[in-house]
């Protein structure tokens, strides 16, 4: 993973990271922690200049959540029930549910995707309720890229700190993420196992 990083920051520059901040957000595994920490390095070498690189991934970043609010947008909230009834069990989600999480992010929407943004893989989906409650769109772009500046000024600054030992995260985020994906898959198998529909619950 980074070779693949690296060779595209070699060959594209700007334009790489811009790219790579895009994949990152359409497919998640992609971590952006290795991308902007071999960014940040690039400053240290004199390669990229901090807040241009800053800007650059900021964009990529937006650009990338923007497709998953598209989408959310196009599917709408309402059509979401039939699917719901159907698959609920493999979504561990009732209608019920569903409600309730709409009516967060009718409310705190905004803090939602701010905050979202420090979290691995909620950074990425949250985008999606965003769009299917119709989230105003000028205040989703606003928020995402907001929380995502300081994600991103951290994470490069972090990469400029420690120079060319950044290179070794790789190292550690495989492992680190394999552990993680472990860990998220033995949830959802218990959810699965364990979960009733909330009427279900109610009669009992």
């Amino acid at each position: 993973m980074t070779d693949f990083i690296l060779n595209l920051i070699q060959a594209w520059g700007y334009v790489g990271i811009f790219i790579l901040m895009v994949l990152e957000n359409v497919f998640p595994p992609i971590p952006s922690e290795v991308i902007m920490g071999l960014g940040g390095i690039a400053v240290s070498q004199g390669r990229f200049d901090f807040w241009t690189l800053v800007a650059v991934a900021v964009a990529g970043t937006t650009a990338g959540n923007w497709v998953w609010y598209a989408i959310g947008r196009w599917i709408g909230y309402e059509r979401l029930k039939p699917f719901i009834d159907r698959h609920g069990r493999w979504l561990t989600l009732d209608w019920a549910e569903v409600e309730r999480l709409h009516g967060w992010f009718v409310k705190y929407g905004p803090a939602i995707v701010f905050f979202a943004r420090f979290m691995p893989v909620a950074r990425t989906m949250v985008s999606l309720p965003a769009g299917m409650v119709r989230m105003n769109q000028a205040k989703f772009l606003v928020w995402t890229a907001a929380g995502s500046t300081i994600w991103i000024a951290a994470l490069a600054g972090a990469g400029h700190w420690f120079g060319k030992q950044f290179a070794n995260l790789d190292a550690f985020v495989g492992p680190l993420a394999l552990v993680a994906i472990g860990t998220l898959v033995l949830i959802y198998v218990w959810r699965v196992v364990t979960w009733k529909p909330k009427a279900s619950e109610d009669e009992a």
